[in-house]
């Protein structure tokens, strides 16, 4: 994983418990927030990997009741062992089997998302949450202007909060901090949406980051 993705991704936890203080926000208090972001990172791989377990759990009963009762088996002596016995394709079956896969991708990104930001030779993670903070910071008032510009009737202190958090970082970055290639920050920015919000929520942003680009003429690649 790319250490700016895992930046932005974790960057997202860290613009939750400060954007709405963020002029409060020094290198001391810093540090605190990113090691607790990590830990709600850590936190959410352990209930992920727990609705993971409970899935084979349920795939395993599946199973063990499907051979039980196949006609192969149901007539079968009490003592005997099961035969076993063709398993059909079905919807049932492939929904669960894309939960397992859902929540197991889920919780294992964010384990390796945690892994990098703690360990010294990923300083860049650090440093580029830093980056996005600090320049959400300095320019509080004229991000949340754009934001406000573009949302055409919405009030921005009512918009969902993960969904200004995601614009706070991605036009941070276009903007301010330049260091990625627009279209990177504005995929990135829609995944973003699309996984820890809403798919409307996908669309609104991608709106208001189109917005900004051509407002700021920038680049689209």
């Amino acid at each position: 994983m790319q250490a700016r993705h895992a930046a932005r991704e974790l960057g997202l936890i860290v613009f939750s418990q400060c954007s709405e203080n963020i002029s409060k926000l020094d290198k001391e208090n810093y540090t605190d927030i990113l090691l607790k972001s990590v830990r709600t990172l850590a936190n959410n791989a352990t209930s992920e990997l727990k609705v993971a377990t409970s899935c084979f759990f349920e795939i395993k009963d599946f199973l063990e009741q499907y051979e039980n009762n196949h006609e192969d088996n149901i007539n079968r002596p009490i003592d005997s062992h099961n035969i076993e016995v063709p398993l059909p394709t079905t919807l049932d079956m492939r929904e669960k089997l894309d939960d397992l896969i859902n929540v197991s991708d889920k919780a294992l990104t964010a384990l390796e998302i945690a892994e990098m930001a703690v360990l010294e030779e990923k300083e860049d993670v650090k440093d580029y949450i830093l980056k996005m903070v600090l320049s959400y910071r300095e320019n509080k008032s004229e991000i949340d202007g754009l934001i406000k510009k573009y949302a055409y009737g919405w009030n921005i202190d009512r918009l969902v909060k993960i969904d200004k958090d995601i614009l706070r970082i991605a036009i941070s970055e276009l903007i301010y901090v330049k260091d990625a290639p627009v279209k990177v920050v504005v995929d990135e920015a829609i995944e973003l949406a699309k996984k820890y919000s809403t798919q409307d929520s996908a669309s609104f942003i991608n709106g208001i980051l189109g917005s900004v680009i051509s407002e700021f003429n920038l680049k689209y690649k």
